[in-house]
Order: C-alpha cells, then structure tokens, then sequence
C-alpha cells in the first residue's frame, strides 16, 4: 500500500464521520445506465441474439437493429448512418480517428499534428507514440481559464499540418471549447479536425456538419449508456486506418462481431439524452452554480476552469494546504463519491497535467477535488456536499504542517 495511502486510511478511522447519505458525484469518471438503456439492451440478450453478419433469419434480425441503431446515432450527431463505426468506447474511437488522419497526411507528406496540452490521455499518449514514428506533435497551451481559441489554431497550422485534434469539453475541469470556430479554421486551411466530445456527447447540442468537424469521438457510459461500447464519428471520404483487423464488419474498417446489445443501449442513451438537453442543462447548471458558490467560501480555494464555458455538471476545485487522496476517502466516509481527475488516472501519485496545464503549481493541483453531478442530483445533495467539504478541508488543514506553516506566516498563500 503507498505510503499516502496508508495515511489517509489512518484518517478515515479517526475521523469518526457518520454516513448520512449517499451521493453519487463522479459522473465524469461514469454515469448509472439509465432504465431507457437497460430495456433496449434486453431484447438482444435473449430473444434476437443472431450475429449480424449471418445471412440466416436471426443473423439478419440483428442487422436490421444494428442499421436502426446507427441510423439513430447518426441523427443525434448531424450526420449520415453510413459515417458511423461502432467502436469499444472512447479510447479506441480516438485511437482510430488520430491514427488514421497521421496516414492520410504521411501520404501527401505532411507529418505536423496539432493539439491541446491538456487532451484526454487516450489522446496524448497516441500521439506520443506517432512522435516515435517521426511525426512533429505541437501542444497548445491553455490558457488558465481552461480555454483554447481558434486564433491560437490558426497560428500555430502550418502547410506539413495534417490533424488538429482538440477535445470538446475537459474531462478533468470541463471547460467547453470553441469548437465550431476552431473547425471554421481547420476547413479553410484544408486540414482535418478531429474531435474527443466523451464528455459532450448527451450533454451538450452537437451538429458534425455545422461545426466544421470531420471526425468525433464519443462512449456510451458518459451518458447512461452501456459500458464498453463507443462510435467515431469520420466523415464521408476519410480514409480510415484499420486498428483492428480480421473481418469485413462496419463495412472493413473496424473487425470484430458487433456487441448489438451495447450498441441498441448506447443508441437509446443517446436518443434520450439529446431529447432531454436544454431541460437537464438549465437543471444541472443551477445545481451546478449552488455548488460552486457554496465551495468559493471555504478560504484559499480556487475553482478551475471558466466559470461559464463549462460543462453543466462539472465543478472542479483545489484547495491549498491538503491532499486530495485523503480529501476523496474522508468524504467517502461521508457517503460521497468524488474524484481527483480523470478516472483513467487514478492510480498516479502526480498532479493533475490538466491542472498543470492551466498553471496550478503542484502543490495546489495536489489539493484538487472534481464533483460532477447529474439530473438526478437535488438540491439537498448540493447543500449536503458543501458542509462536508468544507468539514472535511476545514479537518485536514488543521492536522497539516504545510497549513501551519502558511497560516503562522513561515510560508506565502498560492491562493488568494
């Protein structure tokens, strides 16, 4: 067990906290599969159950659902259900889109892809791996409201730059980008746009067509769908790299028996969830905003992100002089269910990039604490949430050396 680990441990047990409710608030990291989502998985675990590449009667049931469900998907997004592949979620979708578009430019000899310094991983690591393979990676800086603009795009394309990947909305702070404007430019310098909308995907309104995007990513859990089912979007005459080969699924470009089951739970989640966005933002935001406005009064904390290009459920904040290790655990006990960050980074005992990259000093992005709530969320929660944050910051800093060192003085407060 790593030593901070143990520490915290040690502290769950002489907090003595009394669990009044359970709350869920990682919505960000997964969201619960709506019942919508459940109901239309069911019939394709029993009753149709044929492989969708059979010829036979049952195979051909099951392609009928699956044509359906990617007709469906393709209507939420703006696009055409032929511009559709099924995927195992977001990793994947971003792995193939970035890929892809990396063989595209290495052919006309461009070999510059452009990006954000504060991407999903799934997207910087892939990249990282193309720069092993001789491709030129520039990384936008972010500025400390957690934005991008379309003016730092245009500067830094060049004539050998063959993608610009920029995600939709942080996962980590979500903050939500230009992203029509940024497409603008990417179209009138010839250059493909890719897009990692995970987070935006059932949460925010999204037209491929409109908004200049030739490819897009998005998973099904991220809005009470299934998990390990996702789709790339790529728009019609984008030539796709293969990751996966072995078969003539999704039309050659992705092989593997499709998982209709999942897919008929993702096209139902997203159906529901593009119905009901303009009622569960105005919902979600105001809940949002309580929260925000409850945190903003515990002393020496910050929130990260812009306060209002973000997404409706995200509320990300650090607070000086504690971990957020022992901060997640000790509200744990309190029945609440937080994050750090990104999910898919847990396990690391280093700060947040996406903290670094807004210009949080590592012992700030240390103390950091994601909340993201959902339409099921109430306004009880919102009120329970802020007095067991402010409990538990208020309890850590008073055991903390580096709190005592600031308060008496020995060392200057980051935060104001």
């Amino acid at each position: 067990m790593k030593r901070s680990h143990r520490y915290a441990v040690c502290l769950r047990g002489r907090f003595g906290m009394e669990m009044n409710m359970k709350i869920y608030a990682d919505n960000a990291a997964t969201t619960k599969m709506s019942k919508t989502a459940i109901d239309a998985m069911l019939p394709y675990l029993d009753g149709i159950y044929g492989n969708p590449s059979s010829l036979h009667s049952a195979g051909q049931q099951a392609n009928e659902a699956l044509s359906l469900a990617r007709e469906r998907i393709a209507a939420c997004l703006g696009c055409d259900a032929g511009e559709i592949i099924f995927t195992s979620g977001g990793s994947e979708a971003d792995n193939h889109a970035i890929r892809s578009a990396a063989r595209i430019g290495e052919k006309q000899g461009k070999k510059h892809i452009l990006s954000t310094a504060f991407e999903h991983h799934a997207v910087l690591h892939t990249l990282n791996r193309l720069k092993e393979e001789g491709f030129e990676i520039t990384l936008l800086d972010v500025h400390e409201n957690g934005m991008v603009s379309a003016d730092q795009v245009r500067e830094a394309i060049r004539p050998d730059t063959c993608l610009v990947t920029v995600m939709y909305a942080n996962n980590e702070i979500g903050t939500i980008q230009p992203i029509e404007e940024i497409g603008a430019v990417c179209r009138e310098k010839g250059v493909l746009f890719h897009t990692d909308a995970v987070q935006a995907a059932g949460h925010l309104h999204i037209d491929v067509r409109s908004q200049n995007i030739d490819m897009l990513s998005l998973s099904a859990h991220k809005f009470h769908g299934p998990k390990g089912i996702g789709a790339l979007y790529a728009r019609r005459g984008i030539r796709l790299t293969n990751l996966i080969e072995g078969g003539a699924q999704e039309k050659g470009r992705r092989a593997g028996t499709e998982n209709i089951p999942a897919i008929m739970g993702m096209a139902a989640a997203l159906e529901e969830a593009c119905a009901g966005i303009d009622g569960n933002t105005e919902k979600v935001s105001a809940l949002r905003d309580r929260l925000i406005a409850g945190l903003k009064k515990i002393p020496h904390g910050v929130l990260n992100g812009d306060e209002k290009h973000r997404l409706p459920g995200n509320v990300n904040f650090c607070f000086e002089g504690i971990e957020g290790e022992s901060l997640l655990l000790l509200l744990d006990d309190k029945g609440i269910c937080a994050s750090s960050g990104s999910a898919c980074t847990s396990g690391s005992l280093d700060p947040s990039h996406v903290l670094l990259a807004i210009g949080r000093p590592h012992e700030i992005a240390h103390g950091s604490l994601r909340l993201t709530i959902s339409e099921e969320t109430t306004e009880e929660e919102i009120d329970y949430m802020i007095q067991a944050v402010s409990e538990v910051v208020e309890y850590l800093r008073g055991m903390s050396p580096v709190w005592r060192d600031l308060v008496s003085g020995k060392n200057k407060f980051v935060t104001p």
